[in-house]
């Protein structure tokens, strides 16, 4: 055994530090502090003068991965200072695999971390997709496909760096597949709400904010989640749907109108003259096509029918606008002037209603038939 192996621990550091040349170490700190000296100046002058730069050419994507890699950018150069002050050293640590290994590692989540950045959904990249594809702000598509890159470039560097140290990722990807097909058995109906989710998302047929209506409920859309669906009902009480049940069923988008329908109808009772029911009708009709909030495009206003108690008018018609409180008001108005109609002319409206006709003599049928009888 050699005499510096039957050296204590604190006697070995004391050589080692009687041994230490301190010009070398200070020759180190000093590379250290320049790359934190360089890094200062690349972040303040540098990097955004070639941001200004890129800014000129006919393509964002480079200005883009600049923004994103900024901060990685930042943390780089300290990495690089620490790594070249330790190779100044003449201790030779950086040719230790462990240090090699954990510098690789570093790199490997920095490019991670600007990647991560990059897939954001506040990236100029993704609302510049939004408006190539025409997405409005309240879509869930930019979200959905933000956070599955997301989990794909941590996933990956997850994966890389793991290989770095020599983990087995054939079998951990193994583990995975078996994994995920115990999960999707236990968990199909979650699976069943993500898929509709997705369905929701990428065929858009209602968005956040829109009046829809399916044989479930009845609502405005308060959030979209890759789970469930919540609507605000007409009565102000939160329902959540799951996104399954909302994908499989017929839905109605309200919010998609152009003008709102008004149909029903006038039944006057069967004493009206016919020259009575033709005017009443031809009136209702020009004051609909006179009326600046009604769609003149398709009016319809005929006798359609003669009905159990009344002889019935039909009345078809738009608004022009599709607020339902307007849309109320118009309505109103058109029913006050209608029964303005139906005074000027004596017409009354006809209630359900049934007469009965009583044969004077069927009293005495049953005395006939007893007398028939005897």
């Amino acid at each position: 055994m050699s005499r510096i192996d039957k050296l204590g621990r604190w006697e070995r550091f004391n050589l080692f530090l009687e041994n230490l040349d301190w010009v070398d170490v200070g020759i180190a700190f000093s590379i250290f502090l320049l790359f934190l000296l360089f890094r200062k100046i690349f972040t303040k002058y540098i990097f955004k003068l070639i941001i200004r730069f890129s800014k000129k050419t006919p393509t964002e994507l480079f200005t883009n991965i600049l923004l994103s890699f900024e901060r990685p950018l930042r943390m780089f150069w300290v990495v690089l200072g620490t790594y070249l002050a330790l190779e100044y050293l003449p201790f030779h640590i950086t040719t230790i695999e462990v240090v090699q290994g954990i510098y690789r590692s570093i790199i490997i989540i920095l490019i991670g971390w600007g990647l991560y950045n990059f897939t954001s959904i506040h990236s100029s990249a993704f609302v510049k997709m939004a408006r190539t594809i025409d997405l409005d702000e309240d879509s869930m598509v930019v979200p959905f496909v933000s956070k599955l890159l997301r989990f794909g470039v941590i996933a990956l560097t997850i994966v890389i760096v793991g290989s770095e140290w020599g983990y087995n990722i054939n079998g951990f990807v193994a583990g995975l597949g078996l994994g995920g097909l115990a999960f999707a058995l236990a968990a199909q109906d979650t699976i069943s709400n993500f898929f509709g989710g997705v369905i929701i998302i990428t065929e858009k047929p209602f968005s956040k904010g829109e009046w829809i209506q399916t044989p479930t409920v009845e609502g405005v859309v308060e959030d979209i989640t890759f789970r469930s669906t919540q609507i605000r009902t007409f009565a102000d009480s939160v329902i959540t749907v799951p996104n399954s049940t909302l994908a499989n069923e017929p839905i109605t988008n309200w919010s998609k109108m152009n003008k709102r329908r008004i149909t029903f109808n006038l039944g006057v009772t069967y004493s009206t003259p016919r020259h009575k029911v033709e005017a009443c009708a031809r009136e209702i009709e020009e004051y609909l096509r006179n009326h600046e909030e009604i769609d003149p495009n398709l009016i319809m206003v005929r006798f359609s029918e003669f009905n159990h108690s009344s002889l019935d008018i039909f009345l078809y018609f738009f608004t022009k606008t599709t607020a339902w409180v307007e849309w109320l008001r118009i309505k109103e108005e058109i029913n006050l002037e209608i029964m303005k109609i139906l005074e000027k002319h004596n017409v009354s409206i006809a209630f359900p209603s049934r007469t009965i006709y009583f044969d004077k003599d069927s009293t005495n049928q049953p005395n006939q038939l007893k007398d028939s009888n005897q």
